[in-house]
């Protein structure tokens, strides 16, 4: 009886650990959150989110006949093509640059929208400010703050998908696991998108 107790408890716990496990490439990516640009104290600060830079080009808001590898209602972020594709639940499809995480920062699986915050205040964690004292417990909405003016909270709230004040950044693999918009395409996306919406995080 003992041993089928201790057998039991195994099985009951195999599979939370192995839930625990899965976000476990970006725990702590907010350490250094890819934003070598964001220090609001620094001697040469991001231009301002709300003025495009010389040679900014309109977002790309492509619409595509609908992929039946893609469901309705769906966000797929194609990391290598620094792309992020929302397919409505019309079918109408909206293709979006981005910026992904960098080299072992990424992460890849299925998860969902779990919130949304309109002018998101910033955090830095208490290891970020550990290494740099000047940073502020909060910094609040601004041209200073990386996360521009909306915020996508995916998973356990860990990994978003937001706005950024260093635009130059979209593109590449910049962050330490989220997805960086232009102000633009996250304001338009931010509108569609809902809690609960199934988000595809693709190689």
């Amino acid at each position: 009886m003992r041993l089928m107790a201790l057998l039991v408890a195994a099985l009951l716990l195999t599979p939370i650990h192995a839930q625990a496990q899965v976000y476990a490439p970006y725990d702590g990516y907010d350490e250094y959150d890819g934003y070598g640009y964001d220090d609001p104290y620094s001697p040469y600060p991001p231009p301002p989110y709300y003025e495009p830079e010389p040679g900014y080009r309109e977002p790309l808001q492509e619409r595509r006949e609908p992929s039946t590898r893609i469901g309705r209602g769906t966000v797929v972020i194609a990391t290598r093509e620094h792309t992020l594709i929302y397919t409505t639940a019309q079918g109408e499809q909206f293709a979006y640059p981005i910026a992904v995480g960098r080299e072992g920062k990424q992460w890849y699986g299925t998860t969902r929208v779990v919130s949304k915050r309109l002018h998101p205040e910033w955090r830095p964690t208490a290891s970020m400010r550990q290494k740099n004292p000047r940073l502020p417990a909060v910094v609040k909405p601004g041209p200073a703050n990386p996360l521009g003016t909306r915020a996508i909270y995916l998973a356990d709230g860990l990994l978003r998908i937001h706005g950024t004040n260093d635009p130059s950044s979209i593109g590449t693999n910049a962050s330490s696991g989220c997805f960086r918009m232009y102000r633009e395409d996250v304001e338009e996306l931010y509108e569609m998108v809902q809690p609960g919406t199934r988000v595809i995080v693709q190689r």
